[in-house]
């Protein structure tokens, strides 16, 4: 019988108390957490994303953090090799991984399967992204709006990266990224059933708001000053970490500390909004609610035996 992957899986948006209730189970349990972050796996990239620190690692085992040294990109296809070597060598030893974070992106990786997308046309790309200098972002996503419709409909105008690359395929194989994310399969058999941790729009906004500042006075503006003497193209994956490309602004002299934390502030919450929107759209048989409703749930699931479980 072919190998099952066994974990449980906590998603929810930014802000929403994830880690902490991810801790308490962990802790309970004997579980160890499997980040589910696209931003933590950057190493250097600490304080903005939120990342735990070494005292909670030291009471929790925690794995996909800090497994990418910039300038490197890393992908959500490397996120999903890599947890499924993690989970499978704790079932292994008869222990279910907690999976935590917010990109649904590579949870559906892990569980659904990539496509086998044709390498890009460096050409290509470099062509794009010269068009994107040019004549802006929107110009590009009402070209992907003409060749891959289901695409463009699901990212923002202002996406670049991502339209940058759905055109960069289309023009490079002569197929719609749509159609090849349609023949994804899963490169395993997974069990993971998914919780969704939610809470309060109101209460959400207050405290992205109070996070923000308390990042600041902990010193996140050094962090992005490191980042912006990498001098990373803007395309790059880490760039599109909420906060740092306003206050990047900041750093440059392009606008005040007041104006680059409002503009990353609103550009939080609108994330957090688009993860929300994610999730009830993406995840359809996950369970929801607030930390009390799904903690009886997750700790039953935790608790499963291994093997292939119903």
């Amino acid at each position: 019988m072919s190998r099952i992957l066994q974990a449980v899986a906590l998603m929810g948006a930014t802000c929403s108390g994830k880690s902490a209730l991810a801790m308490r189970l962990a802790e309970e349990s004997g579980a160890s957490i499997v980040c589910c972050d696209s931003m933590q796996v950057y190493r250097g990239l600490d304080i903005g994303t939120a990342k735990p620190d070494a005292a909670e690692r030291a009471r929790v085992p925690h794995a996909l953090l800090d497994c990418c040294d910039l300038p490197d990109a890393f992908s959500a296809a490397r996120w999903a090799q890599q947890a499924s070597t993690f989970i499978g060598e704790e079932n292994a030893c008869g222990r279910m991984p907690l999976i935590v974070g917010g990109t649904g992106l590579y949870l559906r990786a892990l569980c659904e399967g990539l496509a086998d997308i044709p390498a890009e046309n460096p050409a290509v790309r470099a062509q794009l992204q010269q068009q994107c200098a040019d004549s802006g972002s929107e110009a590009l996503h009402a070209q992907l709006s003409k060749v891959d419709a289901p695409t463009a409909a699901r990212l923002h105008a202002s996406d670049t990266q991502r339209i940058v690359r759905a055109l960069s395929v289309f023009l490079s194989s002569g197929r719609p990224l749509s159609a090849w994310l349609a023949d994804a399969t899963p490169q395993t058999a997974v069990n993971i059933p998914v919780f969704v941790l939610d809470v309060a729009r109101e209460l959400l906004r207050e405290r992205i708001a109070g996070r923000f500042q308390a990042m600041l006075d902990a010193g996140w503006l050094d962090e992005v000053r490191w980042l912006d003497a990498l001098q990373l193209a803007d395309t790059h994956p880490a760039l599109r970490a909420v906060g740092y490309r306003q206050l990047q602004a900041h750093v440059r002299g392009d606008c005040s500390l007041a104006e680059a934390m409002a503009q990353g502030i609103t550009a939080t919450r609108q994330y957090a909004k688009r993860q929300r929107t994610w999730f009830a759209h993406q995840t359809p048989d996950a369970l929801c609610g607030d930390a009390e409703t799904l903690l009886p749930p997750i700790c039953a699931a935790l608790n499963r035996t291994s093997g292939a479980c119903g």
